[in-house]
């Protein structure tokens, strides 16, 4: 699915913005500080119901705006409608799908797949486990069905039994109640991801030797305990050193991607242009393998796309994004940077942010 009318009103520096962007490529240029990254967190909260700059979502309503309102409109049969509302005196989110209220932040992020590549990318390979966790489970829960409710039965077991870890004296028979649990839905969530990641594989390492050939990188998922035994068995075993740390160190919760060059962290040895190609070649292989597999297309949104990227290596992102028939929306200091890297019947929008003069940041269409 592709947007086909974006309005934006009460975020941060930019002034209302009614935008009927391209299906395909669309550039927003602007100088730093225009806006342009507010456009694609806008984005970004419309589809994920979360920003990707702060945590607290009510730093990205415009100062003195008492609210912010997100609205989208997919293309497709029928037409989907999207809305997020938040009130600068309340904390939660009213969303909308299709008309109706009361909807599930999940059912939002499944109407449209979103992959963002910005400079806070570089953390799947230089940051904690959770965040490659993340975007295994996005992965996993847009192609396999059943992850969400293994997800949710699974974080539910873990916080159980840490509760009792911490509660002190520890009852053999409660807290194995909720080992089983854990054990139960955490090994098919490990199943649907070691599944997922079969798949995907093959898929990354066709899209990285387009971008940037390393014959030595390789990545690895790790489920996040010991492969020759079942959790439960584990999860017993470690009753007593688990209570000494007051949390569960093993289970689907601990699960990781191991990326490596020649069997030493990639992020170690690897240059800062170098891992921006792998970082793009993750996510743009989550959404061909979407594509692939349910026939849906991500929306990109792509923050800076010339940064650490020389001329070449920008032709080939391009081409490669090109040839996906994805939406995508990228920001650029300077949209000569870009200038030659689409064919000529490639459907392209172009937009300047510019400073108002009244404080706020405009949208124009670039003609």
């Amino acid at each position: 699915m592709s947007l086909i009318q974006l309005h934006l009103q009460g975020l941060r520096n930019l002034a209302p913005v009614e935008m009927r962007p391209s299906p395909r490529i669309n550039v927003v240029y602007g100088v730093n500080g225009s806006g342009k990254t507010s456009l694609l967190e806008g984005i970004h909260i419309l589809g994920m119901g979360r920003s990707f700059r702060t945590r607290q979502l009510k730093n990205a309503i415009q100062i003195e705006a008492p609210y912010m309102t997100l609205y989208g409109r997919l293309a497709g049969s029928p037409e989907v409608t999207l809305g997020v509302r938040r009130l600068r005196a309340e904390r939660e989110l009213e969303l909308r799908l299709r008309g109706e209220k009361g909807v599930r932040l999940a059912e939002l992020v499944e109407a449209m797949p979103l992959q963002l590549i910005n400079p806070d990318a570089f953390r799947l390979l230089e940051g904690s486990p959770a965040g490659r966790r993340e975007f295994l489970d996005w992965g996993v829960f847009h192609v396999k069905h059943h992850f969400l409710e293994a997800w949710k039965r699974t974080r539910r077991a873990v916080k159980h039994r840490n509760a009792l870890l911490r509660r002190g004296r520890i009852v053999p028979g409660e807290i194995a109640v909720w080992e089983q649990e854990l054990a139960t839905w955490g090994e098919q969530m490990d199943t649907l991801r070691q599944n997922w990641f079969s798949e995907f594989l093959p898929v990354f390492e066709e899209t990285l030797a387009r971008l940037l050939p390393l014959p030595g990188l390789t990545l690895r998922y790790a489920r996040g305990w010991d492969k020759q035994k079942p959790l439960v068995e584990v999860l017993q075993s470690s009753r007593e050193t688990d209570q000494q740390m007051g949390f569960t160190q093993q289970g689907p919760q601990r699960a990781d991607l191991r990326i490596r060059l020649n069997k030493q962290p990639a992020v170690e040895v690897l240059s800062r242009g170098q891992q921006k190609l792998v970082v793009s070649a993750l996510k743009l292989a989550q959404g061909r393998l979407l594509e692939s597999t349910a026939r849906r297309h991500c929306v990109y949104l792509i923050d800076d796309l010339p940064a650490e990227l020389d001329e070449q290596h920008r032709q080939r992102f391009c081409k490669l994004l090109e040839e996906m028939q994805c939406q995508a929306f990228i920001t650029s200091v300077d949209p000569a940077a870009l200038n030659g890297m689409w064919q000529p019947e490639t459907p392209l929008g172009m937009f300047h942010v510019k400073h108002s003069g009244q404080g706020l940041s405009q949208l124009i269409t670039d003609g």
